[in-house]
């Protein structure tokens, strides 16, 4: 329909640029300037790509790193919360992660002891059960491997805008293997990768096993975390007010298609998981699940249909649950606004006690000087996305 109307516009005006110059004439020709100028400016927003934050996540899962792990879980959900604020070119870009495991003996030796447990991916359902899937067993950890493997089976695409971080974490020398780490940064460095290494322990120690080296050869950021410590969480006035606007929230989603059903099971058994950690944790993902990372049109009717990925004369009965079956399409349009509503007031309550929260947290702890994966993955991407022109 689009390249008609071009045509028809261009028509106009070539008929009209054959015809005289009277003011009729003149206003036409105008007007079907206009109409030319208004749809290629629409099908140039339309073909513009979204900026997308791709960050894929190393980790170690050898016996000692239970510790590590336990922090990846915890504190997913602020560091997707503190990523929800970025902004480049005065639009939000997306998110995009993926995650490898490595130095688990459980873990082919042939591949390196290296799996690539989720490739790039804005479902953060799913990059929640992932993690919370991960276990430990000793291994050898290769992380030059690990880095050329994740080179060589992700797409980073080539969006220059594109914020591409890798961060690996681990507590061996990062020279061990058959791939030499240089030789896999520089395969990064090429695809416009940063590299940031996280060394678990001792800051000199990580220095003379070469993780400061792997991150000033991959132009980031070298950090040491203390993995084992237990973080301390600051609770707020605030937090059972969120989780009940969580729970309302859950129940703004309508499933549809053949994975409806088990996506809703997967978004409860999330919940589950942040609160099994902490109290806090399950605010922090509840505060994700009003930002505009958090979006499921694969198999929510509300996200579907704002996102123009689904349309409701194309959905059969059997793909409708329960509640929409035997409906009109006016019917169940009428439904899913509704909801689409009642989400958008939930997502901005939540939003407005978050940062009420925020600055509540801010009073009572001092963020100077932590040494967890959550501050030092937020210092490096800050640090990093400033030199695309993201800020926040």
């Amino acid at each position: 329909m689009k390249t008609l109307n071009v045509l028809f516009a261009g028509a106009l005006l070539f008929t009209m640029s054959c015809k005289g110059n009277s003011k009729n004439d003149t206003a036409l020709l105008n007007e079907a300037k206009t109409t030319t100028a208004v749809i290629e400016s629409k099908d140039l927003l339309q073909t513009k790509k979204q900026n997308t934050i791709k960050v894929a996540l190393l980790l170690d899962t050898s016996n000692s790193m239970d510790g590590l792990i336990h922090q990846a879980k915890a504190q997913l959900w602020e560091i997707i919360n503190e990523l929800s604020y970025a902004k480049c070119d005065d639009e939000k870009p997306k998110l995009e992660i993926a995650l490898y495991e490595y130095g688990n003996s459980t873990l082919s030796a042939e591949e390196g002891y290296i799996r690539q447990v989720l490739g790039f991916s804005n479902d953060l359902d799913e990059i929640s059960e992932k993690l919370f899937s991960l276990t430990t067993s000793g291994g050898s950890e290769f992380c030059g491997h690990v880095i050329q493997t994740s080179m060589d089976e992700l797409n980073w695409g080539n969006n220059p805008k594109d914020l591409k971080l890798l961060f690996i974490a681990g507590n061996e020398p990062f020279t061990q293997g058959k791939v030499n780490y240089r030789d896999a940064i520089t395969n990064a460095c090429e695809k416009d990768v940063v590299i940031n290494t996280i060394f678990c322990g001792n800051y000199q120690q990580g220095i003379s096993g070469m993780w400061k080296d792997g991150a000033v050869q991959g132009k980031g950021d070298y950090m040491t975390i203390a993995h084992n410590r237990n973080i301390v969480y600051v609770k707020t006035p605030y937090d059972q007010k969120i989780m009940e606007y969580n729970t309302q929230l859950n129940k703004t989603y309508i499933a549809y298609g053949s994975r409806g059903s088990y996506k809703v099971t997967q978004q409860a058994t999330q919940d589950f998981n942040a609160n099994s950690i902490n109290e806090e944790i399950a605010v922090d993902r509840a505060v994700s699940k009003s930002s505009s990372f958090y979006t499921n049109s694969s198999w929510d009717l509300v996200d579907g249909i704002a996102n123009d990925s689904v349309k409701l004369e194309e959905l059969t009965e059997a793909e409708l649950p329960k509640e929409l079956k035997g409906k009109s399409k006016e019917q169940i349009a009428a439904y899913v606004a509704k909801k689409q509503k009642e989400r958008k007031e939930i997502q901005r309550n939540i939003r407005e006690l978050d940062a009420k929260r925020k600055a509540y947290i801010s009073e009572k702890s001092k963020k100077d000087g932590k040494d967890d994966l959550e501050s030092a993955m937020i210092k490096a991407i800050k640090t990093q996305a400033a030199r695309k022109n993201y800020t926040w």
